[in-house]
């Protein structure tokens, strides 16, 4: 027994040395990945073509905040999982952390829209990987949105007025698409911008009266170059829209919403 033993570690090395040329090859030689199989964690993962960066940058620039998203006061950050595919191409795009529905919507419409990725690369093969973003929306502090005010009575200080919520909130005559639509086409490039080559969203903040008009119209996130200025006169220009309505009555409201300039 004593000998057997002995001979027994032996026998273990000598199959471990001979299995190591195998070990060795696989290493050496991957089996390469899957055509169709879609990774989560790889040795390289995809990355959008200029950089993180530039990507979060085109996410700030070219979000629409939506007018009924607004007009709830609906605020958060969207979760969204899409397939970076081996071309730098983005597929299978799907909210996984919904917040509002006009959110998500314009949550996906953001990630079709942006720029190509440079693919993942696993076991030295280019392959497709799953890939999620966070999309944040957040509506000014200093603004807040869809807030309205109504006279409740008199007091010794003067008149008083109530908060209140509208049953039905305005909104722009033929749907807040064709509201965009319309600043989109009347849009006037101001030429110091275009020359400086500035782009990105004013915010604007605006009073829908009673009979649907739209006035105390003044930018609260600013971008310069005469582009503060253009989106003032758009919204002044602006068709009118439906009033809000509180117990069957027209109602002022006031909201917030961005006028995109892209060059």
């Amino acid at each position: 027994m004593k000998h057997t033993f002995r001979l027994l570690p032996l026998a273990a090395l000598l199959s471990t040395a001979a299995l190591a040329p195998a070990v060795a090859q696989k290493l050496k030689y991957p089996k390469a990945p899957a055509a169709s199989e879609i990774y989560d964690a790889v040795e390289k993962p995809a990355v959008p073509v200029g950089g993180v960066e530039a990507y979060a940058q085109y996410l700030a620039d070219k979000q629409q905040y939506p007018t009924a998203a607004l007009q709830a006061g609906a605020q958060g950050t969207v979760t969204v999982t899409f397939v970076v595919e081996k071309t730098g191409a983005i597929s299978n795009v799907a909210v996984t952390q919904p917040v509002n529905p006009a959110l998500d919507a314009e949550a996906i419409r953001l990630i079709k829209g942006g720029p190509r990725w440079t693919p993942a690369q696993h076991r030295g093969g280019v392959v497709r990987q799953r890939t999620t973003v966070p999309i944040s929306f957040e509506i000014p502090a200093e603004t807040g949105t869809a807030a309205a005010a109504t006279p409740a009575g008199t007091s010794a200080e003067g008149p008083t007025t109530q908060v209140v919520k509208p049953d039905q909130p305005a909104r722009p005559v033929g749907g807040t698409e064709t509201f965009f639509a319309w600043i989109q086409q009347n849009q006037k490039y101001p030429t110091l911008a275009l020359q400086r080559k500035v782009q990105g969203k004013v915010l604007m903040e605006f009073v829908i009266q009673k009979d649907g008009t739209l006035t105390d119209i003044k930018p609260v996130q600013r971008l310069g170059s005469g582009l503060d200025e253009e989106a003032i006169r758009l919204i002044k220009a602006a068709p009118k829209w439906q009033p809000a309505t509180y117990q069957g009555q027209p109602m002022k409201q006031k909201m917030v919403l961005p006028v995109l300039f892209t060059l």
